[in-house]
């Protein structure tokens, strides 16, 4: 039985799909109560992220001109939502099957899930999206997905790391990356992009960034050998066959040079297409160079576990570019929009 916990809590629900207007900030919202297997949250934190915006404006939605209600893994969203897939906070409260030591733990939350609602899920869900993430002052999830967090880095600084720095090492470990390769990261001061960075560095990788010219500096200084402008001619900058692994986050009018730059037997990692999904795909390059070719999504059972890890050892540092109350989540959304910074914006909640 929980005691001493407020009816109703502050948070931002997401009522539909549409402009950032569809974000209510209210007061009145019910404290979720957990399951079974749950833990109850108090939320400290929560990042923002590409996947927000985009279940907003149904860009899952829209792919090979069907329009359906889809969420970020396809299944159909529910509104009203409460988004946010990246938080930390303080264990609260826990359900019958959930040791009662665990209240007080500060955890991290793992995005992807493969449990909720007291059973184990046929596909993954993503936190915020099948199920309300941590856009407000209380959330549940699984226990097994709440992880304990020992570290003196400030719970801002913490929620930063969830969703990014999990995608990016995915991604990595999907690709195999050792200190043997030659890595190329596209998109590299987003929040993923330079997860991605300081995730080849720990694997002692030799890392190429792609960036805007004004990002060099913050890129070389988080562990980038070398920095190459986003609007540069790849394969005359690189040279044919020169890179190992492709960390892509970005997809677009540059995609068809990776496949010029990959050495045969190399490997490709995507996990975005901010820059355009639809791209020109030769097919033969694929099997006459013997490329890999990886889509991730759905995170690898040991990511989040060698995550918490890499950040208690103090291997990765976060970093947070700006910071919002969660009243201001419109402004927080369109600062991100713009892409003028390197990192993680984060909610104060």
């Amino acid at each position: 039985m929980i005691t001493n916990m407020p009816k109703h809590m502050k948070g931002v629900q997401l009522l539909g799909h549409g402009s950032a207007e569809m974000l209510q900030y209210r007061d009145d919202i019910p404290v979720p109560l957990p399951g079974l297997d749950d833990v109850l949250i108090r939320v400290s934190a929560a990042g923002v992220n590409n996947t927000d915006i985009n279940t907003r404006e149904a860009w899952y939605s829209k792919h090979d001109g069907v329009t359906s209600d889809a969420s970020w893994s396809g299944n159909a969203l529910v509104f009203p939502r409460i988004q946010g897939a990246d938080v930390c906070g303080i264990i609260v409260a826990v359900g019958e099957n959930v040791c009662q030591k665990r209240i007080g733990e500060r955890v991290l939350v793992e995005p992807c899930l493969n449990h909720a609602n007291d059973q184990a899920l046929v596909s993954p869900w993503y936190f915020g999206s099948e199920c309300d993430g941590g856009f407000a002052e209380y959330t549940r999830v699984a226990a097994k997905h709440a992880y304990a967090i020992n570290s003196n880095l400030s719970d801002i600084e913490l929620a930063s790391f969830p969703c990014s720095y999990s995608t990016a090492e995915n991604m990595l470990t999907r690709a195999n990356v050792t200190y043997k390769d030659r890595v190329l990261i596209s998109g590299a001061s987003g929040g993923v992009g330079s997860a991605a960075v300081q995730l080849a560095k720990a694997r002692g990788a030799y890392v190429i960034a792609i960036t805007s010219p004004s990002k060099n500096q913050q890129l070389l200084s988080l562990g980038a050998d070398r920095v190459i402008d986003r609007e540069a001619e790849l394969v005359a900058t690189l040279g044919e066959n020169s890179i190992d692994v492709v960390i892509d986050l970005v997809a677009g009018k540059q995609w068809p040079q990776f496949l010029h730059l990959l050495k045969p037997g190399s490997r490709y990692a995507v996990s975005g297409a901010i820059g355009g999904a639809l791209v020109e795909f030769d097919v033969s390059t694929l099997y006459l160079k013997d490329l890999s070719f990886f889509g991730c999504t759905v995170l690898n059972s040991e990511v989040f576990a060698k995550l918490i890890t890499y950040i208690e050892q103090g291997k990765i540092k976060p970093l947070v570019a700006k910071t919002f109350p969660l009243v201001d989540i419109n402004a927080a959304q369109q600062a991100f929009i713009q892409k003028n910074h390197v990192g993680k914006i984060v909610l104060s909640i």
